[in-house]
């Protein structure tokens, strides 16, 4: 197959002439690309392959609830047969929108798609009617963005609970579920072609394995999915986000470093919480190895690993981190008035944080912004303080390297500490 665009993008960051930054996974590029025979690859926010058979195509994933029409669009623009099967890699909202767009083309003849996803999918969609504005909140924290989180989800017609085979057209599609990114995820093996759609398994990213505002994710049977697919020697990669790898030595290497990565993570944080450590002693010790956090399609550019070592201290031990003071704590802006007194008041408090981020050194931004929250929950009504703490976290923001931790960091710079701590008389200092 002669070179594209994506197979060029895709040899420029494994080999080093890209820089990482170019590997961005949240960024759509919109391409579309035959990737192998008789498949290919609509390359978008969360991406879309498609498999053409004798009875139409069967798609893997149908794309974002804000970019499934567009991301249709492009497919369009290099295959028109109609779409018959859709597998779901999970319920995610980028992932399963867009049927209906297929639905509607006459090429369709009035047919409805038949959708393929694990059992738990309509769960998460029951989940997600009940915490829509939650949902909408933290969506609004990571992206930094006012779209509206959907309320109304297609359901699918077909569920699976383990593995599942789906035979159409003349081809052959291994489905199997694997608990990682979420518990109702799956990735799909293509024999005929040598491609694995890894969903979100697989990003050009740190394993979005910790998100601080998601629900529980599976560093341990990740890695276990990620060796699964390894083992099939894949000529292809098709990822959930990010460009295609070629190559069963650049597959393999894609697939065993990310693997590796989780399973350094686990086996650290485990051999410490065996021994009885907190979360703040494990968090100080385990690291990820150079040697894997460093390449390309590993970068901590969306999640970050402190994040899933802090997800895995929440699977194995539970929300409390085993310093006794924080099982029934104060609240805090009983804390935060109590501390501000002691210090000489909240200025005081300001102040410091302001020494602190004058610095520019990660540790000490990291102390201004407990300083500064203090002193803003003691007195959040304080202009001067509320304009310090909106400068400290713009500094910490601007020193992240994940999406998330940017995300964060950025929303509260903008928000009103008053927002954030429950205001008493005389917590004023």
């Amino acid at each position: 197959m002669t070179a594209t665009a994506l197979r060029d993008v895709s040899a420029g960051l494994l080999d080093g002439t890209l820089p990482v930054a170019a590997a961005e996974p949240m960024t759509p590029r919109f391409l579309c690309e035959q990737v192998a025979a008789r498949s290919y690859f609509a390359c978008s926010f969360a991406n879309v392959t498609a498999f053409d058979t004798d009875d139409g195509l069967v798609l893997v994933d149908t794309g974002s609830f804000v970019l499934a029409e567009p991301t249709r669009q492009l497919l369009r623009r290099t295959i028109a047969a109609p779409a018959r099967v859709a597998v779901w890699t999970h319920g995610h909202v980028d992932h399963c929108f867009g049927v209906d767009g297929y639905e509607r083309e006459p090429a369709a003849g009035g047919q409805r798609v038949r959708v393929i996803a694990h059992e738990a999918v309509s769960r998460r969609f029951a989940r997600y009617r009940l915490t829509r504005g939650w949902n909408q909140a933290i969506n609004a924290r990571q992206f930094r963005t006012g779209v509206q989180f959907p309320s109304e989800f297609r359901e699918p017609d077909e569920i699976f609970a383990r593995d599942l085979e789906v035979r159409h057209g003349g081809r052959r599609f291994e489905v199997h579920h694997a608990l990682g990114e979420t518990d109702d995820h799956a990735w799909v093996w293509v024999p005929d072609a040598g491609v694995v759609c890894t969903g979100d398994l697989f990003i050009w990213a740190s394993p979005n394995c910790g998100n601080p505002q998601k629900v529980q994710r599976f560093p341990r049977e990740w890695a276990q999915a990620l060796r699964a697919m390894d083992a099939l020697g894949a000529e292809v990669l098709c990822p959930g986000h990010g460009v295609p790898i070629w190559g069963a030595a650049a597959v393999h290497r894609a697939l065993d470093d990310a693997a590796s990565l989780l399973e350094s993570l686990v086996d650290q944080v485990l051999a410490l919480m065996n021994r009885g450590a907190r979360l703040d002693e494990v968090l100080a010790t385990v690291r990820a190895p150079d040697s894997l956090i460093s390449r390309p399609y590993l970068a901590p550019v969306y999640d970050e690993p402190e994040f899933i070592v802090r997800n895995l201290y929440r699977l194995y031990g539970g929300w409390w981190d085993g310093n006794p003071a924080h099982l029934k704590p104060a609240r805090d802006a009983a804390l935060a008035g109590e501390l501000a007194a002691l210090a000489g008041g909240s200025a005081r408090l300001a102040a410091r944080a302001d020494e602190l981020a004058a610095t520019g050194g990660a540790d000490e931004l990291a102390l201004a912004c407990h300083l500064i929250e203090l002193a803003a929950g003691a007195s959040p009504g304080d202009p001067a303080i509320r304009a310090a703490r909106a400068a400290i976290y713009k500094a910490r923001a601007a020193g992240e390297r994940s999406l998330m931790a940017r995300g964060v960091f950025s929303t509260a710079a903008d928000e009103p500490p008053a927002r954030l701590f429950a205001s008493k008389p005389g917590n004023t200092v």
